[in-house]
C-alpha cells in the first residue's frame, strides 16, 4: 500500500503540472492529410491487423464482428484497470509495440500517466464530432458505467435503505459486501470523490435529515466520517464485483443483504436465480459513476486500423456487447439503452461522479487514511 500511495503521490505531481500548463485535454492524433472513409478502410485492410487493450471482456465479441465486418484481424487483451495503465506505461514510455488503442478507466490515473505523459492521443471520428457530446471527446468517452447499492430482493422489493448513513448503523453491521478499493481505482475513486467540499457538504447534510442533529466528527470532514464509519461497521471486502452479486444475490439467506457494485451484474437475475435489487432514491447517493475512455497510442503501429475500430465501436452495431445488458451507456446519444434501464440523465442526479484532478490531488491521502482503519 506503500508503495500505491508513493506512485499516487508521483503521478499527482504530474498531474497537477499538466493542469496548471492547461493540459486537461488530450493530445491530439498526429494531423495526417484529409482521408476519405474509403480509404480509411483501404488503409486499414492493408495494415491487416489491430491490437487492442480494454478493460471490458466485451471487446472480444465486438472484435469478432469487426473481424467479419472488414477482415481485419483484432488481436484483444482483456485486463484490469491498473494492469493496463501499467502495461501501456513501459510500452509506450520504453518504445516497444503493443496496443493501438486501449479502452480504459481510472480517469485520475489515465490523466495523470498516460495523458499527461503524451503515451496515449485522442481520436474523435470525423463521422462522430457532430453527434458525441463536446463533454465527451476530449478525452473520448466510449461508455459510463455505474455502481449502486442492490440488496437480496427475496423477501421484497422495498428499498431497504432511504440513506447511506444507515450503512454504519448496527443492524448493517457485516452485511454490506464492496469490492477492495486496492483491487480497482474506480472504488478508490468514488471513496475519495466523497470527500471533497461538494460531496461531504451533501454527507453532512443526509445525516443531519437522517437523525435530526448535528453530525461529530472524528475525521476531517463527513466524506472521510461515513468511510470510517462505513468501514468499520463490517464493511466485507471482495476482489470482483461478480462474485459480490452471487454473494447478495443467492437465496435462502437468514438476513438481507446488500452490496454496492456494477449495476450491469443485474443481468444475472435469471441466468443464475438470484434475487437483485438496485435502489435509485438514497440520500445522497446510490451509488456512483465512471467512464471508460477510447483512445489510440502514440506508438500505434496500425493507426487506421485502430481508427476504423474505434469509429465501429461508437456506432450501434459495435456497442451491441455492452448495450444489449443494463449498466452501461455509450456516449453516442443516438444509441438507446437497455428497455430495463434508464438514460444517464437519470442516473447523473443520483451518482457521484468522477472529477479527474481532484482525484490525483486527493486520492493518495484518501487511500492512506482507509489503509490504517482496515487493513
Amino acid at each position: 500500500m506503500k508503495k500505491l500511495i508513493a506512485v499516487s503521490l508521483m503521478i499527482a505531481a504530474i498531474t497537477a503540472s499538466a493542469f496548471a500548463m492547461g493540459g486537461k485535454e488530450a493530445a491530439a492524433a498526429a494531423p495526417e492529410p484529409a482521408m476519405t472513409q474509403e480509404q480509411l478502410v483501404a488503409a486499414a485492410k492493408a495494415e491487416g491487423k489491430v491490437v487492442v487493450y480494454s478493460i471490458t471482456s466485451r471487446i472480444s465479441s465486438a472484435a469478432t464482428e469487426f473481424e467479419k465486418l472488414y477482415g481485419i484481424k483484432v488481436e484483444a487483451s482483456n485486463l484490469k484497470d491498473g494492469e493496463l495503465i501499467e502495461k501501456v506505461t513501459k510500452e509506450v514510455g520504453g518504445g516497444i509495440q503493443g496496443a493501438d488503442f486501449v479502452i480504459c478507466q481510472d480517469s485520475g490515473r489515465v490523466y495523470g500517466q498516460l495523458i499527461a505523459t503524451g503515451y496515449l492521443v485522442n481520436y474523435v471520428p470525423p463521422s462522430m464530432k457532430s453527434i458525441i457530446p463536446a463533454e465527451f471527446q476530449n478525452p473520448l468517452t466510449f461508455q459510463l458505467i455505474n455502481k449502486v447499492f442492490i440488496f437480496n430482493s427475496e423477501r421484497g422489493t422495498a428499498p431497504v435503505i432511504k440513506n447511506v448513513w444507515e450503512l454504519t448503523e448496527p443492524r448493517w453491521k457485516g452485511l454490506v459486501q464492496f469490492k477492495d478499493p486496492k483491487a480497482e481505482g474506480v472504488n478508490a475513486n468514488f471513496l475519495t470523490m466523497i470527500t471533497s467540499p461538494e460531496w461531504s457538504a451533501k454527507l453532512d447534510k443526509a445525516y443531519q435529515e437522517l437523525y435530526g442533529k448535528k453530525l461529530v466528527l472524528s475525521t476531517k470532514n463527513a466524506g472521510y466520517e461515513w468511510i470510517k464509519r462505513f468501514f468499520q461497521n463490517g464493511l466485507v471486502l471482495g476482489n470482483s464485483d461478480t462474485t459480490i452479486s452471487e454473494n447478495i444475490g443467492i437465496k435462502g439467506q437468514p438476513q438481507t443483504t446488500m452490496g454496492l457494485f456494477v449495476y450491469s451484474k443485474k443481468r444475472f437475475d435469471a441466468k443464475k436465480n438470484l434475487a437483485l435489487e438496485p435502489m435509485t432514491e438514497v440520500a445522497p447517493f446510490a451509488g456512483f459513476i465512471y467512464p471508460a475512455f477510447l483512445m489510440l497510442t502514440k506508438n500505434a503501429a496500425h493507426p487506421a486500423a485502430a481508427k476504423l475500430f474505434v469509429e465501429y465501436l461508437l456506432t450501434a452495431e459495435g456497442f451491441k456487447p455492452w448495450s444489449k445488458d443494463v449498466g452501461s451507456y455509450s456516449s453516442n446519444p443516438s444509441i438507446a439503452v437497455n428497455d430495463d434501464d434508464q438514460p444517464v440523465s437519470f442516473w447523473k442526479p443520483r451518482l457521484v461522479p468522477e472529477n479527474p484532478q481532484y482525484l490525483f490531488e486527493n486520492r493518495a491521502a484518501v487511500e492512506e487514511f482507509v489503509n490504517n482503519i482496515t487493513y
